[in-house]
């Protein structure tokens, strides 16, 4: 994850890869007599409102005059975590709704639709690796091919606000673009392969960056904090289990 540039519309220019990874919440929507949206799993904190599957809806209903649907959502992606759980609910509303009403929106029209929920959620209207810029939502495929790879995932009990991440690093240009080196072998990654937000958020958070050293202690190949935390991953070779050395963490192992 490189801060490229602080832009006038008070954003930043980023460069990042997105990967999906097989760890989703679970978004029901159904047709309805009036819209309703209810939630389980994971509690989710603010206006109701703000929530991007909400959002999704009355975006479409504007533009297609969309009848009522009531939507669930079972959130199991911790929030905070830098994970894009809320932008891929959003995205995915889109592409629910898309298909339940035969909308046949083309793949760039949902993208440009998802990119006005939120800078990344465009990358999640597909399901492919994609190098993010921009501000994340300007997507180009990534030929990154991590088949058979081990992925583990470690979230602390930590919150890492996102204006606060941002406030503190200097915005600068890497002189390795993230598009070369990810062409170069995953064992090579450990020390070329950097997230510009480590440093800031190591310093006020420890404890990230202590998950980050146990995982490469456990043979990890490649680890790092995921955009601007709060959560770790990491890569391996082979099945390892984990879990208990982060009891007090929410875990999750699977292959890529």
């Amino acid at each position: 994850m490189h801060v490229v540039a602080k832009r006038a519309d008070g954003y930043h220019d980023i460069e990042t890869c997105f990967l999906p990874v097989p760890r989703t919440d679970i978004l029901e929507i159904i047709r309805s007599h009036e819209f309703q949206f209810t939630s389980s799993g994971i509690p989710i904190p603010g206006n109701e409102e703000e929530n991007l599957c909400i959002k999704a809806y009355w975006l479409l209903q504007s533009a297609y005059e969309l009848p009522p649907v009531r939507m669930h959502l079972h959130k199991i992606i911790p929030m905070g975590a830098g994970l894009g759980g809320g932008s891929s609910d959003g995205a995915h509303a889109l592409r629910l709704l898309n298909a339940i009403f035969d909308l046949n929106l083309p793949s760039a029209l949902l993208k440009s639709y998802a990119a006005r929920l939120g800078s990344d959620c465009a990358f999640f209207v597909g399901d492919e690796p994609m190098f993010g810029t921009g501000r994340g939502e300007i997507l180009t495929p990534a030929s990154i091919k991590l088949q058979g790879y081990r992925l583990v995932l470690v979230m602390p009990n930590v919150h890492v606000a996102t204006k606060d991440a941002y406030a503190g690093l200097s915005p600068r240009r890497s002189a390795s673009a993230i598009t070369e080196t990810l062409t170069r072998p995953v064992q090579e990654w450990k020390n070329i392969l950097t997230n510009d937000f480590e440093p800031t958020v190591f310093r006020k958070y420890p404890e990230i960056e202590a998950i980050k050293k146990r995982l490469y202690e456990s043979g990890a190949l490649y680890a790092s904090m995921s955009g601007s935390g709060a959560s770790v991953f990491a890569l391996f070779e082979k099945p390892v289990s984990l879990r208990s050395d982060f009891a007090a963490c929410d875990y999750w192992e699977g292959t890529l």
